[in-house]
C-alpha cells in the first residue's frame, strides 16, 4: 500500500492525475484484449510491481529509432513508468557506462540472471562473413547474439530489423542480414514497425507480468493482440474506398479528406497492426491520419516488396 501511495504520488508531482493513469490502463488493457475486469490488475502492475524483471537490451544493425519511440512517446511519462516496473541492467542509449565498463556490465547481468532475463533485441545481424559487417567490443553482432540471446528466459524483438531483417536485409543485402530468429534459428516474440507503437512492447511485458506468460503470436510471431487485423479494416478512410459515388457527390476537395489512400499506393489492405487505433505521439495521429499511405512496414520484406511505395499495388 505504501509503495502504490509513493507511486500515485510521483505522478502527481509529474502533472499526471490518478485519473488519467486509470484512463491509460483502460487503453491498454483494451489493446491487449482484455476484459475490463483486468483494469485493475494492470494498474497493479504498474503501481505495485511483485517484481522487477531484469532486462537486457541489445542493440546491432539498426537507427535506434525503436528505443527512442518506447522512451519518448505514447503517454505521458511512459518511459518511466516501464523503468519503474523493469530492471533495466542493460540498454545502451540510456546507461551511463561505455567501453569496457559497458561491455563488463553487460557479461555481469548475462551471469546473473542466466536463465532469468528478458532479452529485448533491436537491429537486425549479419551473417555473411562470419558476421564482419558489425562489431561492438570486438566481437560481431552474431558473436553477441550467440553469447547472450541463447540464456535468455524470452526473446522480444522490437522494430522491423530485429523481426524480419528491415532495411539492412532488403536487396542485395551484401552483410547477410538477418532477422534474430533467422540469424540463431529460434522462436521469438516480434513487434515489427518502422519505428513500432510503444504500447505494443509495454502490452507484452505486461501480459507477462500480469499472466505469467507471452501473448498469443501469430504465424510471424508477432503478438495477436496489436497484430491480428490489417490496417485497412481498422481505418476510418475504409468507409470511401474506391467510391467513386462520393467524388461525384461531395467533389475531389472533400473526397481528398476522407478518401481511402489505397490508390496512392497505401499498404494499409496487406498490413497488420493496430496503428489506428493506438496511433502516436501520445495518441495524436498516425500516418494515414496525416494523409500518408502505410509503407507497410511491419509485414516481412516490406522494403522490398512495397517498393516504390507511392505507387498501387
Amino acid at each position: 500500500m505504501d509503495q502504490e501511495k509513493a507511486f500515485f504520488k510521483r505522478l502527481e508531482g509529474k502533472g499526471v492525475s490518478r485519473r488519467d493513469f486509470m484512463k491509460y490502463c483502460t487503453f491498454l488493457t483494451a489493446t491487449m484484449g482484455l476484459s475490463s475486469s483486468f483494469v485493475p490488475k494492470v494498474a497493479e502492475v504498474f503501481a505495485a510491481p511483485a517484481q522487477r524483471p531484469p532486462v537486457i537490451w541489445l542493440h546491432f544493425a539498426e537507427c535506434t529509432g525503436c528505443t527512442e519511440a518506447t522512451l519518448r512517446s505514447m503517454y505521458p511519462w511512459i518511459d518511466e513508468l516501464v523503468l519503474e516496473i523493469l530492471d533495466i541492467e542493460y540498454l545502451e542509449t540510456i546507461m551511463a557506462a561505455a567501453g569496457h565498463q559497458a561491455e563488463e556490465q553487460l557479461e555481469q547481468a548475462v551471469k546473473k540472471y542466466n536463465g532469468k532475463f528478458i532479452c529485448v533485441v533491436e537491429g537486425a545481424i549479419a551473417t555473411k562473413f562470419n558476421g564482419a559487417y558489425g562489431k561492438i567490443g570486438g566481437r560481431t553482432f552474431l558473436e553477441v547474439a550467440k553469447d547472450v540471446i541463447p540464456k535468455a528466459a524470452g526473446v522480444i524483438c522490437i522494430g522491423a530489423c530485429s523481426s524480419f531483417g528491415g532495411v539492412q536485409a532488403a536487396a542485395p543485402n551484401p552483410g547477410g542480414y538477418k532477422s534474430v530468429g533467422q540469424a540463431l534459428g529460434i522462436q521469438t516474440v516480434n513487434l515489427p514497425g518502422c519505428p513500432p507503437n510503444p504500447i505494443n512492447l509495454v502490452g507484452t511485458i505486461v501480459n507477462y507480468l500480469l499472466l505469467g506468460k507471452l501473448p498469443a503470436l501469430d504465424a510471424l510471431g508477432r503478438p495477436l493482440f496489436a497484430y491480428g487485423t490489417t490496417i485497412h479494416d481498422q481505418c476510418p478512410r475504409r468507409s470511401h474506398f474506391e467510391n467513386d459515388e462520393f467524388v461525384e457527390e461531395f467533389g475531389s476537395e472533400e473526397a481528398a479528406a476522407g478518401y481511402c489512400l489505397y490508390k496512392m499506393g497505401c499498404r494499409g489492405p496487406e498490413t497488420y497492426n493496430n496503428c489506428p487505433i493506438a496511433k502516436f505521439n501520445d495518441g495524436t495521429s498516425w500516418p494515414i491520419e496525416a494523409g500518408h499511405p502505410c509503407i507497410g512496414c511491419s509485414e516481412p520484406d516490406f522494403w522490398d516488396k512495397y517498393t516504390p511505395f507511392f505507387e498501387e499495388l
